[in-house]
């Protein structure tokens, strides 16, 4: 995992964070003019980033925006993995190779690149990893998941939602064809170092 490599920019967008504070709290252009004084003219220039306001025109709008000023101009914490330096894992499944494209600290999901030799799968006993949601996603390939009580087919551009408690089994479906797939898991089922 690295940290992306970003050069500053002369002035700081403050537009587009105002905007979306705005929008989540659901006021209208005209409603946070009304509230700070200011026309809502600017406050459009402004969230276009066509306008550089003024200290006391930020603090108004933090205040009515509910939004502390400091994280207007405070950086995305982002990170990069590479599929080739992402880490291995191993999830017990057989013919198949797995790497962590999320980082290992990061709780809320993760993301799993798997790999599948024809003939793979994830063993003969239905399995459940403890998240509340499982999303897959065929790249490439096809594969059949296998619930309690039915099966379900999937080829490459398919996407799969389900309760990450409930017991599956998957396997490739293809003698010759190799298998590759997205496994979203939310929240991550384990986020240390191990």
């Amino acid at each position: 995992m690295s940290t992306l490599p970003f050069s500053p920019r002369s002035e700081p967008r403050v537009g587009p964070k105002l905007r979306a504070a705005r929008t989540a709290q659901g006021f209208t252009l005209d409603q946070v003019a009304r509230a700070t004084g200011l026309t809502r003219g600017y406050l459009s220039r402004l969230e276009r980033d066509d306008a550089s306001p003024s200290v006391t025109t930020l603090v108004a709008l933090c205040e009515v925006l509910n939004v502390e000023i400091g994280a207007l101009f405070a950086s995305p914490e982002v990170a990069l993995v590479r599929r080739e330096d992402a880490p291995a894992i191993n999830m017990g499944g057989e013919r198949v190779r797995e790497r962590l494209m999320t980082p290992r600290g990061q709780e809320r999901l993760q993301l799993i690149h798997s790999d599948v030799e024809p003939g793979g799968s994830s063993g003969a006993e239905l399995y459940t990893i403890n998240c509340d949601l499982e999303v897959l996603c065929v790249i490439k390939g096809s594969m059949v998941l296998e619930f309690g009580d039915r099966e379900q087919r999937l080829q490459a551009g398919d996407v799969l939602t389900f309760p990450g408690r409930e017991p599956h089994a998957w396997r490739n479906s293809s003698a010759e064809e190799a298998l590759e797939v997205i496994w979203v898991l939310i929240p991550a089922p384990w986020s240390g170092s191990a």
